[in-house]
C-alpha cells in the first residue's frame, strides 16, 4: 500500500513540476525582447561642445564627424523587465592621410555598449564621444 501511495505521489509531483516548467518557458517567451532594426545614438564633439542624436540602421555605416559607425546588433528589454538597451557596434576613425585623401579608417572601437552604463565599455577618442540611447524596431 505504501508503495502504491508513494508511486502516485511521485507521479503527481512530477506532473505538476513539468507543467510549472512549461509555463515558465512560455512566460519567458512572452517577456523576451526582439532584436531591433535601428539604434539611436548620441554623439558629442568635444571641441565644439555640440551633441547630436542620430539613428544608425543595422549593418549600415553612418558618419559622425570623422567617425564611421556600424551597428551590428541592438536589443531593448521589454517594459516588464529592468530597462536596458544594448548595442554591438564597430567604430572606425576615417581621418585623412595628410594629403587630403580619405583612408579606409582605423578601427578604434568594437564591442558592446549599454545605455544604462555608458562608461562600462566606452569609446576612447580625443575628439568624439558616442553612446547609446535607444533601440527601435
Amino acid at each position: 500500500m505504501r508503495i502504491i501511495l508513494f508511486t502516485l505521489f511521485a507521479f503527481f509531483f512530477t506532473s505538476a513540476s513539468m507543467a510549472q516548467d512549461s509555463q515558465t518557458e512560455s512566460d519567458r517567451d512572452l517577456l523576451s525582447s526582439r532584436a531591433g532594426t535601428v539604434a539611436v545614438l548620441r554623439g558629442l564633439d568635444k571641441i565644439s561642445a555640440e551633441t547630436r542624436d542620430f539613428e544608425a540602421p543595422i549593418n549600415t555605416t553612418v558618419t559622425f564627424g570623422t567617425l564611421g559607425i556600424t551597428v551590428n546588433y541592438c536589443r531593448k528589454t521589454p517594459p516588464e523587465e529592468k530597462p536596458e538597451v544594448y548595442v554591438f557596434m564597430n567604430i572606425k576613425d576615417r581621418r585623412t592621410d595628410g594629403s587630403g585623401k580619405e583612408t579606409d579608417g582605423e578601427e578604434i572601437f568594437s564591442g558592446w555598449m549599454f545605455a544604462s552604463n555608458p562608461a562600462l565599455n566606452a569609446l576612447e577618442h580625443p575628439i568624439y564621444d558616442v553612446w547609446v540611447l535607444d533601440c527601435k524596431g
